[in-house]
């Protein structure tokens, strides 16, 4: 088959598509012929290299895919062939009550072999039933983004209807979906971004209130709108650079959800703040498998949409990569094997 394949940590260059051996499943595994896939930030990390965690390279990447069951193994009882199956990419001991705290949680794509690839075998525990109606892209896209803002939201954040949240970076792949999911919990949403298409973008899915932060400081905005108060919850992935603003907008008792740092991971934070103002940080990764079908429920019927950035073929990965680096544009690169094209 023909695969995205990073041949060691690197920049851009490191990304090869090409021959790569045909995947044979074990006994709860599904061959998924892939019709559709996408790229987050977390591919980005891990074509770079992250600290702990040692891959076998040349390494299939791939965190969200969709695509029709061509074969499955012998124990397999939820899928046979023919049906559609989007990925859910978090592995982690279905027999807890909440598999991302179990201490061998690990995604498909950053630790094992992903999806962007012709063909795919995948654990029958880690797909999810598509129905026809809804378009590859759509399929393939929406997994990962949607299920972490609203695991971060709904779950941890325990947002309510009538509070306030930030989301910084609303045009990205967890900001826009943070955006649609705080509306429809019946909050008020306040919302950043780099352009005024990203803004307008932001209004029409969600965001009261928007702020251009290359023109302004969130913070100082988030007051203003506020009269002071700030915002219940803020939903940070930046890191670094928005830390310590993301601190600065919260009201009394506030919470910060975390799902990432893509900015950098080891920001400087103001403790005298977090005590005196009673706030919370929370981290958040990933969702339960009762959360993603929650979540991807709403995608399927359209209450939620996943923005398309761009759809490339698979040979064009490195561009995909650059895409998201360089922030051109809002929503989801989407990748599609050559031959589907």
């Amino acid at each position: 088959m023909q695969a995205v394949k990073i041949t060691e940590h690197g920049d851009r260059d490191v990304i090869e598509y090409g021959e790569y051996p045909d995947p044979e499943i074990d006994r709860d595994e599904v061959l998924v012929d892939i019709k559709a896939a996408a790229l987050n930030h977390l591919d980005i990390w891990t074509r770079r290299g992250m600290p702990g965690i040692d891959l076998e390279m040349p390494h299939i990447p791939g965190s969200d895919g969709a695509g029709v069951v061509e074969e499955v193994g012998e124990d397999v009882t939820r899928f046979e062939e023919g049906d559609h199956v989007a990925l859910s990419a978090g592995v982690g001991d279905l027999r807890m009550d909440d598999p991302t705290l179990d201490p061998g949680f690990h995604i498909i794509g950053e630790h094992v072999t992903g999806v962007h690839s012709e063909y795919a075998a995948v654990p029958e525990d880690n797909l999810i039933p598509v129905p026809e109606h809804v378009d590859w892209e759509v399929a393939g896209s929406a997994s990962l983004v949607f299920q972490t803002a609203w695991r971060m939201l709904i779950e941890r954040a325990e947002l309510k209807a009538g509070e306030s949240v930030l989301v910084l970076g609303a045009s990205g792949g967890v900001g826009h979906a943070a955006l649609q999911i705080a509306d429809y919990a019946g909050a008020e949403v306040y919302a950043t971004g780099s352009t005024e298409e990203k803004l307008e973008y932001a209004e029409e899915h969600g965001a009261d209130h928007v702020c251009n932060y290359e023109e302004e400081n969130f913070a100082d905005w988030v007051l203003s709108e506020t009269g002071g108060r700030g915002v219940d919850v803020v939903v940070e992935h930046v890191g670094a650079p928005t830390w310590q603003d993301s601190l600065k907008s919260l009201t009394k008792g506030g919470r910060l959800v975390t799902c990432g740092g893509t900015g950098g991971g080891n920001p400087e934070t103001d403790i005298p703040r977090i005590f005196w103002n009673q706030l919370e940080i929370i981290g958040s990764t990933m969702a339960t498998p009762d959360q993603v079908d929650d979540v991807l429920e709403l995608v399927w019927d359209g209450t939620f949409e996943p923005a398309i950035r761009e759809v490339l073929p698979m040979s064009e990965t490195a561009r995909a990569h650059e895409i998201i680096e360089n922030r051109e544009g809002f929503g989801k690169v989407v990748v599609r094997p050559d031959s589907e094209l």
